[in-house]
């Protein structure tokens, strides 16, 4: 007997006296000498047939192999136990796990020790006041579209970077009033002020309200929309801002606790830019009747987009000419600014604070040019200086916001997240996905206590606090001092501020969100689904609502990543000469083939959504269908007995050789399954059926590059059973060579592609 063949004997009968190795292990062959088999063949060690007398000459060539074996990791399955070492690791209480919990809860206690005063305070005090001057224009601004008084949304963004300060990662993303989130929220806001019956005429409420003065007080009133409207319309409105930012945080703090940061990954970075550019056409059709100075209700629900506009063509003839003016002055100087601060930013130490600049003009302007009393100008009214009393969110409104605070949790955190780790990955730091979580949803919850609503890292801002020197997360501090003085001093000052110039500056800042469609082409050029994805997201949030438009953005993407395993690519290969390379014949050119074998690659997971296709793409690769071939020799067999039959004489047989001596053109299938992560039940059954319907007509199908988590399946499926002859390699060239040797090739012949 040759060597390799009492190698392969003393192999098999280690396994039989029972080894170490586990069940499940994998023999794997490999070429020892004379062009001896290269072949992988998969065995439960329990089932290894008795070894019997090797065969000698070139049968002995094809059979003795000197084999590795491959133990697999054990795996331990008992969920009793990893629950129990789970908790054993969760519940135990040291000293220096206690630490380390405080520590990593609050990340300022572990870098404000180790602040350098002289190397970051200048950089952290510059950005802070920039960003603190331009953060309050925009507070106000964006207070209206969140359908709140301004004094609300400086609240907001002073409590917001002090929050961030305590529980935050990030040392440059700036926290606070986000366009998008303001636009949900404002939606919100106005149907449950609307269900309350605060879309009721000045004159009916004031009727109701001296009702309800008259009512005996000891009296429930039963009317519960009478007991609505004691508490005014910007009391229910921040009541229904602060209850449903309450839920949000609650909703991202559980998603920190119960480690589901995963959930973002669904958010693409196209389908994120598509709902944000969608989101901005709601956002700039909401601000439209500011700047025409109407007085026309806002549209919520399902195509709000196109009726607020048909209210507006309705609408135009009553255009407050003054609130026209100002708004179009204001553009034409807030525009070009804008421009020249992006194109010059490079030159700049800070970027001109234009906005600041317009809002105090146009205070001034509205004040001393009475524009409120003579021409009916919109105005933000009074802000109070100071704080109001704190007060906890409105519970009985929880289950009517509840459903609405999940798009905004979601699209919030995925938000902060992503600047997050941009900014960390480019200054070379690490942030904790699952701690920004947390703190974006304290950022969410202790507010709320303070009549503020919901925030979320904002990119335009974190490019300017970045841009000015920012270094640490004392940026943030010096923002909210900033706000701070505002509340303190300066708010009553923007009493006469027309509302017109805060929906101009809040539509100038869409101009990121609306650049977007410049970049159509070149993404179109690296990704046409990518494209699609952005399209069908952008129609469906500003078309439909940014609630559907988020659903639809997300269940079309993943609609198209099933798509894509569903009809995938599956080329035919060609070896690359002196090589051990096999690449794809259409994508290549000068690649060769081995004579009778054909190298199949399905660049996908088989299983039951694309188990068809592979079979048919195989089938149009090979061009031989053994189904029909097996159901022609059939139809011949049946014939040549209906021959027999009549005619005695033997006409039969030699028809029955014509056919079966027909050639293929190829004995051998290598399926190359690099590309196939997994496979379920049905692509088990699949690759069952194929092999046997070419067994069936004489062709031997071989698998190669199987990974571990595809040999699992295919063990547990019970594809390898004794006496079959579908082995499994490790490579596409062991696969081909074997095969070759097998025939009788000597591994030579090739033909040209």
């Amino acid at each position: 007997m040759e060597p390799a063949g009492m190698l392969c004997e003393a192999a098999a009968a280690y396994l039989q006296q029972g080894s170490s190795f586990g069940q499940g292990s994998v023999i794997v062959a490999i070429n020892v000498t004379e062009g001896v088999l290269e072949m992988a063949a998969m065995a439960e060690f329990n089932n290894i047939p008795p070894v019997t007398e090797m065969p000698e000459g070139d049968d002995a060539k094809r059979s003795f192999h000197h084999r590795i074996f491959l133990e697999p990791q054990e795996k331990k399955r008992s969920m009793k136990a990893l629950v129990i070492k789970q908790a054993k690791k969760t519940c135990s209480c040291t000293p220096a796990k206690v630490k380390d919990y405080v520590f990593n809860f609050f990340p300022f206690l572990q870098w404000l020790p180790k602040y350098k005063l002289r190397e970051y305070l200048l950089g952290d005090i510059m950005s802070g006041v920039i960003v603190g001057v331009l953060l309050v224009p925009q507070s106000i601004a964006y207070s209206l579209l969140a359908g709140q008084e301004p004094i609300y949304g400086l609240y907001t963004s002073f409590f917001a970077g002090i929050v961030y300060f305590l529980f935050g990662t990030s040392r440059h993303i700036s926290v606070g009033i986000f366009g998008v989130l303001s636009l949900m929220v404002g939606e919100v806001v106005d149907r449950e002020l609307q269900q309350a019956g605060y879309d009721l005429e000045p004159a009916v409420l004031g009727v109701l309200a001296d009702t309800a003065a008259y009512e005996n007080t000891t009296i429930v009133p039963v009317n519960q929309t009478l007991q609505k409207l004691l508490c005014d319309k910007s009391c229910y409105a921040i009541a229904v801002g602060t209850t449903m930012t309450f839920i949000v945080g609650v909703y991202q703090v559980a998603m920190g606790f119960f480690h589901v940061g995963f959930v973002s990954v669904y958010l693409s970075d196209s389908l994120l830019s598509g709902f944000v550019t969608g989101a901005s056409f709601t956002v700039l059709t909401s601000q439209a009747k500011y700047i025409l100075g109407l007085n026309i209700p806002r549209s919520n629900g399902i195509g709000s987009l196109i009726t607020t506009w048909i209210n507006i063509f309705r609408n135009i003839h009553k255009t407050n000419i003054c609130d026209l003016i100002t708004s179009l002055l204001c553009f034409l100087v807030l525009i070009p600014t804008k421009e020249l601060n992006e194109r010059f930013k490079s030159r700049l130490k800070a970027p001109v604070p234009v906005e600041l600049a317009v809002v105090v003009a146009a205070t001034l302007a509205s004040h001393f040019g009475k524009l409120r009393d003579t021409y009916g100008s919109s105005i933000a009214g009074h802000i109070p200086t100071g704080f109001l009393p704190p007060q906890p969110p409105e519970w009985s409104l929880i289950p009517n916001v509840a459903l609405d605070a999940i798009p905004i949790a979601i699209i919030g955190f995925a938000i902060t997240v992503s600047l997050s780790e941009m900014f960390a990955k480019k200054h070379g730091y690490s942030v904790k996905v699952n701690q920004e979580m947390y703190a974006i949803g304290f950022c969410n919850i202790i507010p709320t206590f303070f009549h503020c609503f919901t925030t979320s890292a904002a990119l335009a801002k974190t490019l300017v606090k970045e841009s000015t020197g920012c270094r640490t997360q004392i940026s943030g501090l010096i923002t909210s001092l900033v706000i701070l003085l505002v509340l303190l001093v300066i708010a009553p000052l923007f009493y006469s501020l027309q509302k017109c110039v805060l929906a101009v500056i809040t539509i100038v800042n869409l101009r990121g969100a609306l650049r977007k469609f410049k970049d159509l082409p070149k993404m179109w050029h690296l990704s046409r689904v990518d494209t699609v994805i952005w399209l069908v997201t952008m129609a469906a949030t500003s078309l439909i609502s940014t609630e559907i438009g988020l659903l639809v953005g997300v269940c079309f993407s993943m609609l198209c990543v099933i798509f894509r395993t569903q009809r995938p690519e599956a080329p035919l290969l060609g070896w690359v000469a002196e090589s051990e390379t096999y690449e794809s014949l259409s994508a290549y050119k000068n690649l060769q083939t081995k004579p009778g074998i054909v190298v199949f690659r399905f660049e996908a997971p088989l299983y039951y959504i694309n188990k068809e296709c592979f079979k048919s793409t195989l089938y149009k690769q090979t061009g031989v269908n053994p189904v029909w071939v097996k159901a022609a020799k059939k139809k011949a067999a049946k014939r040549m007995l209906r021959e027999k039959e009549v005619d005695s004489g033997g006409n039969q047989t030699n028809i029955s050789v014509d056919f079966v001596s027909e050639p293929l053109g190829f004995h051998t299938i290598v399926i190359d399954c690099c590309a196939v992560q997994f496979l379920d039940t049905a692509g088990i059954r699949t690759l069952k059926e194929v092999c046997k319907d070419y067994r069936d007509i004489d062709v031997q199908v071989l698998l190669a590059q199987c990974n571990p988590s595809v040999r699992s399946s295919l063990i547990r499926g019970e594809f390898f059973k004794e006496g079959e002859d579908h082995l499994l390699f490790h490579s596409v060239h062991q696969a081909v060579d074997f095969a070759l040797d097998v025939q009788g090739h000597d591994g030579t012949g090739t033909s040209k592609n």
